[in-house]
């Protein structure tokens, strides 16, 4: 075979081997925009099923929501890339798919007297609408997805602010049982981490002084001194110590901030120490190691504040 015959049959060789490379490159980026796509249907799917349930008029349909949109809350933090996690935040621009508002509005909602029922509801032609009140349940699970929502994305924090989110959140801390109270501390913390509106509105609520109030009582009513319960008031305890240790270590991590002032005058200068000193442990431990050092530490802080 000649040169000049061997030269074409080289070069049809090589054009093919291109328009294949060609072909294979086409092909992944097809493939990936499928699973962008099927990836943003699964995401928009979980939001909208969740935020229907939790906008129901009744609290056992509202409670299966939160668990659907905390259960979505968890496989994204636990996702091993951040498509979710981005598709996630994307979706927090959209009003439709908004976690925070149907959690204010609903499951977390105060309202300020009960409604009046007057002879036109019953006599009247439009029935009176009746929503069945938030279960312990339920508002237990509304403040998780709050914190998860506040810990993936910080403009979740900065759209709770505007529905007065600490306030609301210490009147349920105030008023509400041990289980509801320890939940409350931690979405607390995630809503208060690099947030200085809502930290100043913990400061104008004296948010400090109504848990030193909660981490103090220890009065238990004749009628239910069960274990039960009096377990219940010492994890509620405990859980008030590692908000301490969490609000001076992350929150008001500066020495020179004036909360440590009203955590002597609150708690004394032995357990405002401790905490200080306990508050910044565990920065070279894993996540289960801190978890156990801040359990350690939690209980120490309640110890040292038995005799004050």
């Amino acid at each position: 075979m000649s040169r000049e015959e061997a030269g074409p049959a080289g070069g049809d060789g090589s054009s093919r081997s291109a328009m294949e490379e060609g072909e294979s490159s086409s092909g992944g980026e097809l493939a990936e925009a499928l699973a962008r796509r099927r990836l943003y249907r699964e995401v928009t799917l979980a939001l909208q099923t969740g935020l229907r349930d939790a906008k129901a008029d009744f609290s056992f349909l509202r409670a299966r929501g939160l668990r659907s949109l905390l259960g979505f809350l968890r496989s994204t933090a636990s996702a091993t890339d951040d498509a979710s996690l981005l598709l996630f935040r994307h979706s927090q621009s959209i009003p439709d798919l908004q976690v925070i508002p149907v959690l204010f509005q609903n499951s977390l909602h105060q309202p300020k007297e009960d409604p009046v029922v007057t002879l036109d509801h019953i006599f009247g032609t439009e029935p009176m609408k009746i929503r069945s009140p938030p279960t312990d349940c339920e508002i237990a699970l509304a403040l998780r997805v709050l914190e998860g929502c506040c810990l993936l994305y910080s403009r979740c924090t900065a759209l709770a602010h505007k529905y007065k989110a600490v306030k609301v959140l210490l009147n349920i801390l105030a008023s509400r049982g041990p289980t509801e109270q320890g939940v409350c501390l931690d979405a607390l913390i995630s809503l208060m981490l690099d947030s200085p509106s809502n930290q100043t509105d913990f400061d104008e609520c004296s948010g400090l002084e109504k848990v030193a109030e909660l981490l103090k009582d220890v009065q238990v009513e004749e009628h239910i001194r069960q274990a039960l319960f009096l377990y219940l008031m010492l994890q509620c305890r405990l859980k008030c110590g590692e908000f301490l240790l969490l609000l001076i270590g992350h929150v008001y991590a500066k020495e020179s901030s004036p909360i440590h002032d009203q955590m002597r005058n609150l708690f004394g200068e032995q357990c405002a120490s401790l905490i200080w000193a306990a508050s910044r442990f565990g920065s070279t431990l894993d996540a289960e190691q801190r978890q156990t050092a801040l359990q350690i530490q939690a209980r120490r802080v309640v110890e040292s504040l038995e005799p004050y």
